[in-house]
């Protein structure tokens, strides 16, 4: 009777084994616990490159187109100060009066020196003396009348063009301690120096057109123009420089404000795509693309150039890493990740 009913026992075990057994083969089968291949849906472009008219947007700072500080030669007390911040000058106004007792002794010093001279060149006429003895007197008259001149023009300073007093920084009696006494910059015509990467160093030449844009005036461009190209390349930022000249007779703009310089510089091909399809690294400003390499995605580092409405220049990072009839993503590509398969849709 035991012997029974472990044999009935035993072979219930086995079948319920084989029930098991065979139950785990089925979910297997049917896919429970094999992984299935990810792939997302996207639509592609193909990549050909377009004919563009290249234009450089760089940001700069204006200058006055010329600058005076004001410091004289001579120490001493100012005497007096003829203008105040703000003053608007022509060249050749008078600026600043210093202390005379220089230029004053200096002149006395001059007069006899003058009698001298001419006493000797009478006696040289005559022959009554020798050519060196002229000469010395001669060479000490012609010092002490640049040295009068020298003293003259740096005791009344005068404006050496017209423009506007941006600075003050004494008042009359002060004793002048080599600080500028006055600034006085130009508005009616600007400077801007802008710095240009080395790619277009060929293409810029001096006299090319410029349009400067500022924030303050949306819809305002002032005409501007390339004065000087700066002949070398800086070896860290890898740009040049060059001055632009703006003219400013309406006086809209002013010395330190922020300004946009756009400079074409020819037409040339670029990869131009639809700007939603350019994804930026999350915490950077990198930016990349994504192609379809057959079914598989591809990201791709790019840079960002010129902007056209919707779309953009983009140049890759890795030279040869986009090349025309490549298939740019541009519908799906914020799903993907760099080695998805791909199924790309109408």
């Amino acid at each position: 009777m035991y012997s029974k009913r472990n044999t009935i026992l035993a072979v219930a075990a086995l079948l319920l084994a084989a029930g098991v057994t065979s139950s785990c083969g089925g979910r297997g089968q049917a896919g429970v616990t094999t992984t299935q291949k990810e792939v997302e849906k996207v639509k592609v472009r193909t990549l050909e490159p377009q004919r563009i008219a290249k234009t450089l947007e760089l940001s700069a700072t204006l200058e006055g187109y010329e600058t005076m500080n004001v410091s004289p030669s001579v120490t001493g007390h100012i005497e007096h100060i003829y203008v105040e911040v703000g003053s608007r000058v022509q060249k050749g106004s008078m600026l600043v009066r210093m202390d005379q007792t220089q230029l004053n002794t200096a002149r006395i010093n001059l007069a006899s020196t003058k009698t001298e001279y001419e006493r000797v060149s009478a006696l040289k006429e005559s022959g009554s003396i020798s050519q060196q003895v002229y000469d010395q007197t001669k060479a000490g008259y012609d010092q002490l009348v640049e040295n009068e001149k020298f003293l003259e023009q740096n005791t009344f300073v005068r404006a050496q063009f017209s423009g506007v007093v941006a600075a003050k920084n004494y008042e009359d009696g002060e004793m002048y301690t080599g600080a500028p006494i006055l600034t006085l910059t130009q508005i009616s015509r600007l400077k801007a120096i802008i710095n240009i990467p080395e790619t277009y160093f060929p293409l810029v030449k001096q006299g090319m057109k410029v349009e400067v844009e500022s924030d303050i005036y949306p819809d305002k461009v002032f005409p501007a123009t390339i004065e000087i190209v700066y002949p070398t390349v800086d070896p860290q930022s890898h740009t040049f420089q060059a001055k632009l000249n703006i003219p400013n007779s309406a006086e809209k703009i002013r010395p330190g404000m922020y300004v946009r310089a756009r400079l074409g510089v020819g037409e040339t091909d670029a990869m131009v795509v639809p700007y939603q399809s350019v994804l930026k690294l999350t915490g950077s400003n990198d930016r990349y693309v994504f192609v379809a390499d057959g079914s598989t995605a591809r990201r791709v580092a790019v840079t960002l150039g010129q902007r056209f409405d919707d779309n953009i220049e983009i140049v890759p990072v890795e030279a040869g890493a986009l090349k025309a009839g490549d298939k740019l993503v541009v519908t799906g590509q914020a799903r993907l990740v760099d080695g998805v398969t791909l199924e790309i849709v109408e």
